[in-house]
């Protein structure tokens, strides 16, 4: 019988950040989608341009968090 290995779980700061990574992503693929059907809806593509910058920043601001917290870490273990 084999030794089961445990997958370490997912910090807070790791979780917020994959979810807004994936957000972020999803965004992406719309903005992706709108462009290749050539709307003519000016309004539409500018609200996809303010999410997808508003889901950047907050993004970049998890994994700055998440920078944080593992330098903290590591410093404690020294």
């Amino acid at each position: 019988m084999k030794p089961e290995l445990s997958i370490p779980q997912m910090t807070r700061a790791e979780q917020g950040a994959e979810t807004e990574a994936t957000r972020l992503i999803e965004m992406i693929e719309g903005a992706l989608a709108a462009v290749a059907v050539r709307s003519e809806e000016v309004d539409s593509l500018e609200a996809t341009a303010d999410r997808i910058e508003r889901a950047s920043r907050d993004l970049a601001s998890a994994l700055r968090e998440l920078s944080r917290r593992r330098r903290i870490s590591q410093d404690e273990t020294e």
